[in-house]
């Protein structure tokens, strides 16, 4: 069960291809992240080098009183992923349209990981037809259910 999710990609992306990396965070961090605090909407993954980061991941302080003065609750967080992975995901991210967000922040024993996704802008079209889709999977299901 993730903790905080990027609810609306599904419906604004074309998911391609998902992917496991860990995240590098702050203590206080991690346990708002626990708590359930946080947004993935709006950020997206870039690669600098042989390294990824996460960019416009909002995370608050989890004690305002207890905070590092200067906090950002918005600052770039690396992620931890193999250096193949990182070149595979940076040549694929180079071709036209595709672009590299985060889906999910959840928990994998003790540590957190992120899921991320190299996704692709759905088109005005598809998105009125995966809302035609869903109205029609609710009224099944409203219909069997009486």
């Amino acid at each position: 069960m993730p903790l905080i999710q990027n609810k609306k990609a599904y419906f604004n992306y074309e998911i391609l291809e998902k992917i496991e990396a860990g995240i590098e965070l702050l203590g206080f961090e991690v346990k708002s992240l626990k708590k359930g605090q946080g947004s993935l909407e709006g950020g997206h993954i870039t690669i600098r080098g042989s390294e990824a980061y996460v960019i416009n991941m909002q995370i608050p302080p989890y004690q305002s009183g207890n905070t590092p003065n200067g906090y950002n609750p918005l600052r770039n967080r690396r992620l931890l992923v193999t250096k193949k992975e990182i070149e595979r995901l940076s040549k694929e991210e180079s071709q036209k349209g595709l672009t590299i967000i985060p889906i999910s922040v959840y928990n994998k024993g003790r540590k957190l990981k992120l899921e991320i996704a190299m996704v692709r802008g759905k088109k005005k079209y598809d998105k009125r037809e995966s809302i035609k889709k869903r109205d029609t999977e609710r009224e099944v299901r409203r219909e069997t259910r009486s």
